[in-house]
């Protein structure tokens, strides 16, 4: 299905930070958009998927899903489930096993042949990490596609920050780099050289971002005990956080911060 093909008719989105060209539809909770970048999918060593026709799904508020066109899948790949799926603002899904290079990934694509939202019905949906890899254009992405309205801004400062733990100073610096990612509390990163390298136990803990990267962690140990993984940091951050590698960030939910002696409150997060 060429972009030709459907016409929007809404106005600016300033929630969503989209115009009216690139803005389709919605329905409850599920919004549409288009996607001017190449998406391929590969699995079982194969690109399954290559289209630039792709289409960003919101099925939840978070961040988007990919929605391949039908006719952009390799023939043989998609093979009917006996399994059935609803949602209530998509329709009733078939359910696909992935089949590919050898290899079968159950249930890992679905279709809305139906849906009361009409883009959605001549396309697909692949589960992001039943996937070998997914790119954009060619690079390759991680954990879920990026939003297109989110924005990482990474500024240098010359503030004064100090980090606490039970009343002990962690991190005290006066060359912090303040990250700005939409939706989500500023983070403070700091020169391992001014953080309290002594308190710190490396762990085997690893968590990815489709923006920063792959982060490592470290607990921090004070008199009055351990919190575990408290610090993180990016040791290669994707080109676009570059600006953070090797540095470390706290969780500011769970640690007292100071900026030229002025007390922060704690934000409430999920992490907190």
């Amino acid at each position: 299905m060429g972009r030709s093909g459907i016409a929007s008719t809404y106005a600016s989105d300033p929630v969503a930070g989209t115009c009216q060209a690139d803005r389709m539809s919605s329905r409850g909770p599920v919004r549409v958009e288009r996607s001017a970048k190449r998406v391929r999918v590969v699995f079982g060593g194969e690109v399954i998927a290559d289209t630039p026709d792709a289409l960003y799904v919101w099925e939840w508020p978070y961040f988007p899903q990919y929605y391949v066109p039908s006719s952009d899948v390799v023939d043989g790949v998609l093979r009917s489930s006996a399994s059935t799926a609803r949602s209530p603002s998509r329709g009733a899904a078939t359910m696909y096993d992935v089949v590919a290079g050898g290899r079968t990934a159950n249930d890992a694509a679905l279709s809305y042949p139906d849906s009361p939202i009409p883009e959605l019905r001549d396309h697909v949906r692949f589960e992001f990490d039943a996937m070998d890899a997914w790119f954009e254009e060619d690079e390759e992405i991680m954990v879920h596609p990026r939003d297109p309205a989110t924005r990482v801004q990474i500024l240098r400062s010359s503030r004064h920050v100090t980090v606490s733990v039970d009343g002990v100073v962690i991190a005290d610096t006066r060359r912090p780099t303040f990250l700005y990612e939409t939706h989500l509390p500023r983070r403070t990163y700091i020169p391992k050289l001014d953080v309290r390298l002594d308190l710190l136990t490396h762990t085997s803990s690893s968590t990815r971002c489709p923006y920063k990267g792959t982060a490592e962690y470290w607990s921090v140990t004070t008199p009055a005990g351990t919190h575990a993984d408290l610090v993180w940091s990016y040791p290669t951050p994707l080109r676009e956080s570059m600006e953070v590698a090797g540095l470390m960030a706290f969780y500011d939910e769970k640690v007292d911060v100071t900026v030229d002696g002025i007390a922060l409150p704690r934000p409430h997060t999920k992490f907190g």
